[in-house]
């Protein structure tokens, strides 16, 4: 297994824009594009920017569907619009690493992340996220992607 280093943090609550959806896992990528643009564009229109690089929650579900929560850290919170909605990314004890590589092949970042929790003798608080420090439109070759997962955990 890949060796990932991961860092322990406390961060603050940041205030998020979001859209939602379930989908079969095939068509993630696709879907993460269009809501990409359509947050970039609502965020915009309601005065403020995007604070951080995009992010994703996956929550596994029956028969290869994935609910997916895609969205932004944002400067100041929005009111709802269409399909976008205001939310945010907790605050308090993180574990985080990078994974370099293609998307794919990042499941070994998650372990790292919950093997550190469980040795510590912490447990997860909530689901983890990704938040995309490289676009993928820019970078033809998938090894050079760089994807931040984040954990927050309870400590013992």
């Amino acid at each position: 297994m890949k060796a990932y280093d991961v860092q322990v943090q406390t961060r603050d609550t940041h205030a998020t824009a979001v859209t939602d959806a379930v989908l079969p896992a095939r068509e993630i990528g696709p879907w993460l594009a269009k809501a990409y643009q359509t947050l970039a564009g609502v965020i915009a229109a309601h005065g403020t920017s995007p604070s951080g690089p995009p992010f994703a929650r996956y929550h596994r579900l029956e028969a290869g569907r994935v609910a997916v929560e895609a969205g932004f850290p944002v400067v100041t919170a929005i009111e709802p619009d269409g399909d976008v909605r205001p939310s945010y990314l907790p605050g308090g004890p993180v574990v985080a690493t990078v994974h370099v590589g293609a998307y794919e092949a990042i499941a070994p970042a998650y372990e790292a992340l919950a093997d550190w929790v469980h040795v510590h003798g912490g447990k997860p608080a909530g689901d983890a996220w990704e938040s995309y420090l490289t676009d993928p439109t820019g970078l033809p070759d998938p090894a050079a992607l760089r994807t931040e997962v984040v954990q927050p955990y309870d400590q013992a």
